[in-house]
């Protein structure tokens, strides 16, 4: 855990952190583990320094003293990732998670300022006392300001979880493909490919709409006429869908994700996926799921693509989860999982050729081959993550950060 330099860069701090106001955890520091805890054992890192930031003067600080003593930096926001880019061995952590994790409500203006280090559950509790439902970025630094139109949101929604034999899948994916290109904004669906705790194929089905139950009950009429096993869908508050998985995924345990894009509803390679899935599942050690993520797209694939950095695909997202208890972890048991989770991700895609084309990329918070120097490294993610607008971006990485100090996720190369 100790760092042969960190007494050496001890000497360097000079005034640097003297004027940092948050709080620095340091690896004889009584919190040192809590603090570099993330959503997945193996996303932490022993960073030598983890700075609990108060402002920008801080993060700024942070910054100037990562750079003058030559060490690599990590951003923390939520902490709701297992990919590991929040985390640095032997760098800095700039943690927005303890103090820069409000929101804040301009109700005239119809804006909202969110730091950093916020969750969703915060946003959607906040923003809902004033009516109003996040839709596009505006500014992003350390901080996040939220521009709404001219509309209120409704104070319920309709969701949760449906849960089906895995032997049904025919039949969902049926309805499914039908629901699919009728759809609207106002509603979304995902299924999870999975088992119960005794090995048993199953599907949950997570439904979502922005309206009331009775509507929903006409909506999606096909998907319960399929007959589930149990029903646990209902009109809650608003603020409700963000968190629910929050008191079920702690600290400890381990997690790898990957995210792959496919056409729609497509029985057969969701078959192939589900029978993967629940073979690897066999024996208790490993569980998996099997994620296909159903929102309409085409309102997100309106704006323009320069309008924004990452690029957008027409094709919906599908990531494999896979995790393992705290107590068995090791570096071989995340190898294992990797492999087990390109093996599904080519069932998805339809085959191991068809994964490595560009249109069968997913969603980039799903991927851990951005991370810089961690094993699934590939050195042209970054390109392929923002597309067209890489050079654009190329600009102004050499305008702001020609040092390339900002590199661990989707490291951006200066022009």
């Amino acid at each position: 855990m100790d760092d042969p330099n960190t007494s050496e860069t001890h000497s360097t701090t000079g005034g640097f952190l003297s004027r940092i106001k948050g709080d620095i955890i340091t690896p004889e520091h009584p919190d040192y583990r809590q603090s570099l805890h993330r959503w997945a054992r193996n996303a932490e890192r022993n960073a030598a320094f983890v700075i609990f930031v108060k402002d920008e003067a801080d993060v700024s600080t942070a910054i100037l003293f990562a750079k003058e003593n030559k060490l690599p930096i990590a951003i923390r926001g939520g902490g709701h990732s297992p990919i590991g880019a929040s985390s640095v061995e032997g760098g800095v952590v700039i943690d927005l998670s303890r103090y820069l994790n409000k929101v804040r409500i301009d109700p005239a203006k119809r804006l909202a300022y969110v730091g950093g280090g916020a969750v969703w559950e915060e946003v959607g509790k906040t923003t809902i006392v004033h009516g109003l439902e996040q839709t596009r970025k505006k500014i992003l630094i350390y901080s996040l300001a939220i521009l709404w139109p001219p509309y209120s949101q409704r104070d319920t929604v309709f969701s949760g979880t449906v849960i089906f034999h895995g032997k049904q899948l025919e039949s969902l994916v049926a309805v499914t493909k039908e629901w699919n290109s009728n759809g609207s904004p106002k509603e979304a669906m995902m299924f999870v490919l999975t088992c119960d705790p005794t090995g048993v194929p199953i599907i949950l089905c997570q439904s979502f709409f922005n309206g009331s139950e009775k509507e929903v009950r006409e909506k999606f009429k096909k998907l319960y006429d399929v007959g589930p096993v149990a029903d646990m869908t209902k009109e809650v508050p608003y603020e409700t869908p963000n968190p629910l998985q929050n008191p079920y995924v702690r600290p400890g345990n381990g997690a790898y994700w990957k995210g792959v894009a496919h056409k729609g509803p497509d029985l057969q390679p969701m078959v192939n996926a589900h029978q993967k899935a629940t073979e690897i599942s066999q024996g208790g050690k490993t569980y998996v799921q099997v994620v296909y993520e159903w929102f309409h797209l085409f309102k997100i694939n309106s704006v323009p693509a320069g309008a924004t950095a990452y690029r957008r695909i027409p094709d919906p997202n599908c990531s494999v989860i896979i995790g393992w208890p705290g107590e068995a972890h090791s570096d071989e048991k995340v190898d294992e999982t990797r492999t087990f989770a390109h093996r599904i991700a080519d069932c998805i895609a339809g085959g191991e050729s068809n994964l490595k084309d560009v249109k069968s990329q997913g969603y980039a918070n799903y991927d851990p081959e951005g991370v810089l120097g961690d094993k699934n490294e590939v050195k042209d993610k970054a390109q392929v993550a923002f597309g067209d607008n890489y050079p654009a971006l190329q600009r102004v990485k050499k305008k702001y950060d020609p040092d390339n100090i900002c590199n661990r996720w989707f490291a951006i190369t200066p022009a």
